[in-house]
């Protein structure tokens, strides 16, 4: 009587955490699984993603979406009359008792419906000495207020779904997909005999698991070997297998920036923690890619990539914005199993943009009113002092254009007459110039000096596309967005820009938009026939790094801006790789689809902003010649800077060539001329004392040779002129090549019988060549 007493009050003090047990509902909805999923903006499963490193735990699992043969094998295992009982079987707990009477090993008493309530309320879970009398008399209520509250098909999907199976793995999605490459949906009865014999012995060896998984087979009335050989080698593979990725899809790059981004506020609900609480982890994101665009990216980069194999190419990036919204609408931050580099992500890490920094220079001279669209820039050899020497800028092609207009020279992509416009600019203004348009320089403009003009920063594709939006904008620049701004679906038609803030002069932007369309000013470097002349209208410019290390093209239609970066994540140089045949394949492939007939989206070109007018242009002869420095034509102005004619009417001749000798320095050696008056011993004119050659970022290694060069002989004296360079003569003539290696050089012009005639010292700096 005393004992039955006891039970009825230890049951009472049970009965209040009994009855305090979640609903189903409540269960489903405080489920969360160690992976996140992100959705594109139609809906799709771009990328699945483990975010929760404690626990594998997969999405929850509906119990009409669990393998048949799963649900009889657990039954069968774990709880025959889990149809019959009401949450407590009493006939297996009398024959528990007996057992235990007479001291006989039985099978356990507990239901399925008694262990779900050990899973949902940690007081009833069995500790490792077993579980206290409390905790069986409060099991034994809880199963029973389970069963009056929830139907058994919600017991037994509840249970699946909580329950742990081995080591960290929690949930039959996660245990299908960890141990069997499957979904719960697809497991046979192998399979589903192995996940039910876990249930009881999660940690058990290989061969323990698999001699229970014989006894669930045997009691499915299924065939199996007598001896479970067969089922202890499936086993023992399954439970080595690790399928279960923690990162799967065609967006792993994007999908951790994202889940890197705090949650925005409209998206909280109204019962949701004080702002200071840890946000929760999101079981679905959806973002703002496009799943066609994105995959569509995705295989046109590995595609391209492959095709650049031979010419040690491994990496790439993409990026798409929306010019309205700032939407992210594809992210491709690595070529995957192509590279040996592969978490790296390329629209992120700060690389040198080359030439691609030229049009927001220009834009900013266009601005100022230092230069027009037509102004006139000498591309030729150019000795620019600095503070640690001479800059000498050169083109990629190691040829220089004579005067051409801003118009060529930007579409052209020329060199020479861009650090030249820095030089009117200057490099701290420029500076801010980019840093307004959110390029994240590290150091200032007197850092990068000059060669800032050439891309000798470094700055990630994302900002550096997102800078190119401004400019598709009229020069507003604002934030990219990874979540939608309006809400899901197809990417929409271009609107009003949100919160974008004024960067560059809106007059400016169009010209080095216009200039950027123009196929036939772009026609001196790339032809009328390249990869960047697209269909529709687009602006679009190119550029390479230093030693083609990288490459880009960058540039927008009326609705979207298109990024590519191709190179290596190690920083190892490509092998003539152009702006062309680089990144500039892939951008217009994926313009072309986003523009492809049919689709209902077209692009023409922008209509000008006020204060801009168009007018009748023409150009002077070159200096010493009689054909036109460029054809006549219509060209846009800033309102009161245009002008009819461009021309050059007196020039010096050899402007910088005072510069390229030298200061005068004694002449080491003279000779006597065949009158007998002496004639003066060849010097040498370029390149000028203490030049310091910075080997240049849109150079190919094989066209990087330096000039030298030297007063005519006049003199048989001085024939057979020679060049000696740190002791070695290197090479004869007076105009030679030579190829230059890093370091501080002793130049010495000597005649034929190896006097000194001249000596000058220089340095090199950047990477060596090859000869």
């Amino acid at each position: 009587m005393g004992r039955a007493l006891l039970a009825l009050g230890l049951a009472g003090i049970a009965a209040p955490a009994a009855w305090a047990l979640p609903t189903f509902n409540e269960v489903r909805a405080d489920y969360r699984p160690s992976d996140t999923l992100v959705l594109s903006r139609e809906g799709e499963v771009l990328q699945r993603l483990r975010t929760d490193a404690t626990v594998r735990r997969g999405q929850w699992v509906p119990l009409a979406e669990v393998s048949p043969a799963l649900r009889t094998a657990l039954v069968l295992s774990e709880d025959k009359r889990f149809y019959e009982h009401s949450g407590v079987d009493w006939r297996a707990v009398s024959a528990a008792a007996w057992g235990n009477l007479w001291n006989q090993r039985t099978r356990g008493a507990s239901t399925l419906t008694m262990q779900l309530a050990g899973l949902l309320d940690g007081d009833w879970r069995q500790g490792a000495g077993g579980r206290s009398v409390v905790q069986k008399l409060g099991q034994t209520v809880a199963a029973q207020v389970l069963e009056r509250r929830w139907r058994k098909d919600q017991v037994l999907e509840a249970y699946l779904n909580l329950v742990p199976f081995r080591g960290e793995i929690v949930g039959i999605d996660a245990l299908s997909r960890t141990l069997f490459g499957k979904a719960a949906h697809g497991l046979d009865e192998r399979e589903a005999a192995v996940a039910a014999a876990l249930v009881r012995a999660p940690n058990a060896r290989p061969a323990l698991v698999a001699q229970r998984a014989c006894g669930v087979l045997r009691e499915m009335q299924k065939p199996v070997v007598p001896s479970c050989d067969a089922l202890d080698l499936f086993t023992t593979a399954a439970l080595q297998r690790r399928a279960f990725d923690g990162a799967d899809g065609v967006a792993p790059h994007f999908a951790r920036y994202l889940l890197r981004q705090p949650v925005a506020a409209q998206s909280v609900p109204s019962d949701a923690p004080a702002a200071d609480a840890a946000p929760p982890r999101r079981e679905r994101v959806t973002s703002t890619l496009s799943a066609p665009l994105q995959r569509f990216a995705v295989q046109t980069l590995h595609q391209h990539l492959r095709e650049l194999r031979g010419r040690n190419v491994e990496d790439g990036a993409v990026v798409v914005l929306d010019n309205a919204t700032g939407e992210v609408l594809a992210w491709v931050g690595s070529s995957g199993a192509l590279s040996q580099a592969g978490e790296v992500d390329g629209v992120l890490a700060p690389r040198q943009p080359g030439s691609t920094l030229k049009p927001f220079l220009y834009a900013q001279a266009f601005a100022e009113q230092r230069l027009t669209a037509a102004s006139l820039i000498e591309d030729s050899s150019a000795h620019i002092p600095t503070a640690s020497g001479l800059y000498i800028p050169q083109n990629y092609d190691r040829q220089f254009k004579g005067w051409v207009s801003a118009r060529t020279a930007l579409a052209a992509s020329l060199n020479v007459p861009a650090v030249r416009t820095l030089v009117m600019v200057s490099p701290d203004a420029f500076f801010r110039q980019l840093r307004a348009l959110g390029l994240p320089l590290r150091e200032s403009g007197d850092y990068f000096g000059y060669s800032l003009a050439l891309g000798s920063a470094e700055v990630p594709l994302l900002h550096l596309a997102n800078a190119y939006r401004a400019l598709a904008n009229g020069g507003r620049y604002g934030p990219v967005a990874v979540t939608p701004v309006q809400g899901g679906g197809a990417p929409r038609a271009a609107t009003a820009t949100p919160v974008a803030a004024p960067a560059v002069d809106p007059r400016a932007a169009f010209l080095v938009g216009d200039i950027l369309s123009d196929g036939n000013a772009r026609a001196r470097t790339f032809g009328t026939d390249s990869v960047l002349a697209t269909r529709f209208w687009t602006a679009v410019k190119t550029g390479t790094s230093k030693d083609m290390r990288d490459n880009w093209a960058l540039g927008w239609s009326r609705r979207y801006t298109v990024g590519v970066w191709v190179g290596n994540a190690s920083g190892a140089p490509m092998h003539d790789v152009s702006g062309t045949s680089g990144a500039a394949p892939v951008w217009a492939e994926i313009l072309g689809w986003l523009h492809r007939a049919g689709a209902g989206v077209r692009s023409r070109p922008p209509a000008p902003p006020e204060g801009l007018v168009q007018a009748a242009v023409r150009f002077g002869p070159e200096p010493g010649g009689a054909r036109l420095i460029e054809s006549a034509r219509q060209e846009w102005f800033i309102a009161g800077t245009q002008q009819s004619l461009f021309a050059i009417d007196n020039v010096a001749e050899q402007p910088m060539k005072a510069l390229a000798s030298g200061p005068n320095r004694p002449n080491p050696a003279a000779s006597a001329s065949e009158d007998g008056l002496q004639a003066p011993s060849p010097r040498i004119l370029s390149p000028a004392p203490g030049t310091i050659v910075a080997l240049d970022p849109d150079i190919p290694p094989n066209r990087q040779r330096l000039q030298f060069a030297a007063t005519p002989v006049q003199s048989q004296a001085h024939a057979g002129l020679r060049w000696r360079i740190d002791g070695r003569v290197q090479g004869r003539g007076a105009q030679w090549a030579w190829l230059p290696w890093p370091g501080r050089h002793r130049v010495e012009l000597l005649d034929g019988g190896g006097q000194v005639l001249d000596t000058i010292s220089l340095e090199v700096r950047g990477a060596g060549l090859k000869k």
